[in-house]
């Protein structure tokens, strides 16, 4: 760590390459099991670059985007756009028209709104577009409010409550320019159970069994989303992936109808591939002792690269670089440097004697670190370093204050 510290600066998120590379075979393994074999996206969300997106095509994953740049990331590092899934809530007309004229496998809609809107756009250009709905099936899994979108009072998808899926499924089987193939549902993030995962294929094989009896659509394809959690801290126990592959295989033999293929199963892995395979290097730069004993450690980075824990309360474990472990270890609080008091990084830190120049190492932020980091009170974002077989390569490049102001314009007084 001192070496990548000193060659590359702090803060430094850190990739371990194998550990990407171990992940996403887990989830192709498991998957490929599957009658008919079922397939992974990433979810580029979690952490999205070039380097990365052409990682995931060499593995065999598709990838699943949520805006035009992450799209245009995905289409500059050279993967297939057929193999891309495009999602969101919210996506202009200029990234449907990027969509459509990429040719971008499927298209995940939300809203009756976008549903007519991709229609017509698509009926602009003499194309079919390939779509799945987005439903929200009302399961309640056990996450942080912030990141639970499965139950009903959700922006995101049709609820399968009040005939609101009903009306889109019907709406989408009538538009003239989209191919439905099936559903998806996303139920939430960090869920360390495999229940909930299972109840999730339960209400959509359900919801396209009443659809086949009803008027004899079948989907082609079920989509799962995401959200296996990750082992952050001792107490986080992430459920096993291919018991829970296996029982969703029994529960779509068990309720395709007679006579009709099965449908593939997508799983769209984020956290799960990337989260463990990162960590970030800060450098301590004040340790203060105040009124009652309780002391501070301050270091060079914090909400900026990381604020997970400011916003979902999200906890991290810590260690000071190239210390003795039979140092006597004390508690602490990690604070980051931007100008707010909500910015700590860990608020019960176990550390061995801290001292101005140490490497502090926080572990388990390769997702949604580098991929929500912010140039709050004008810092450069971190740079992301990748380490195979002892060997560092750069996959993001440190912000420099060059980069803060490329974008600014001088004052112009003139303006009318």
């Amino acid at each position: 760590m001192q070496d990548l510290a000193a060659k590359y600066g702090t803060p430094l998120y850190v990739l371990d390459y194998e550990t990407l590379v171990r992940q996403m075979t887990a989830y192709r393994v498991a998957l490929s099991q599957m009658d008919p074999p079922g397939h992974a996206h990433y979810a580029g969300k979690a952490f999205l670059c070039q380097a990365m997106a052409s990682l995931v095509q060499e593995q065999g994953l598709g990838l699943d985007v949520v805006s035009g740049g992450e799209l245009a990331t995905a289409l500059k590092a050279g993967v297939d756009p057929a193999h891309i899934l495009f999602h969101g809530n919210v996506k202009s007309r200029q990234e449907i028209q990027m969509a459509l004229e990429q040719g971008v496998g499927r298209l995940v809609v939300d809203s009756l709104d976008e549903l007519r809107r991709i229609n017509a756009m698509a009926g602009d250009r003499g194309l079919k577009a390939s779509i799945l709905l987005r439903i929200t099936p009302g399961i309640d899994a056990h996450t942080h409010d912030f990141i639970r979108t499965g139950h009903f009072d959700s922006k995101f998808g049709f609820g399968l409550s009040e005939g609101i899926a009903d009306h889109a499924v019907e709406e989408a089987l009538g538009s003239d320019h989209l191919r439905l193939e099936g559903f998806h549902a996303h139920i939430g993030s960090q869920i360390l159970e495999s229940a909930p995962f299972i109840a999730n294929a339960e209400a959509l094989l359900g919801f396209s069994r009443a659809w086949y009896d009803k008027a004899g659509f079948w989907p082609s394809v079920l989509d799962l989303g995401g959200g296996i959690g990750v082992k952050y801290g001792p107490h986080d126990v992430p459920p096993s992936l291919h018991p829970m592959v296996r029982q969703v295989d029994a529960l779509v033999r068990q309720m395709t109808p007679p006579g009709q293929s099965r449908p593939q199963i997508i799983l769209e892995p984020g956290r799960s591939i990337v989260a463990e395979a990162g960590l970030t290097i800060y450098s301590v730069e004040a340790v203060k002792t105040v009124a009652g004993g309780h002391t501070y450690v301050a270091v060079d980075g914090g909400m900026g690269d990381n604020i997970r824990p400011a916003l979902y309360q999200a906890s991290y474990g810590a260690e000071l670089d190239a210390k003795p472990e039979s140092l006597p270890m004390k508690p602490v609080t990690i604070a980051g440097r931007y100008c707010e008091s909500g910015d700590i990084l860990i608020h019960e830190a176990l550390l061995a004697e801290p001292l101005t120049g140490d490497r502090l190492v926080v572990w388990g932020t390769g997702a949604y670190n580098y991929a929500m980091a912010s140039t709050y009170n004008r810092v450069p974002r971190p740079a992301v370093v990748a380490v195979r077989d002892g060997q560092a390569a750069v996959w993001v490049e440190r912000e420099s204050y060059e980069d803060l102001m490329r974008l600014d314009r001088s004052l112009d007084i003139g303006i009318n």
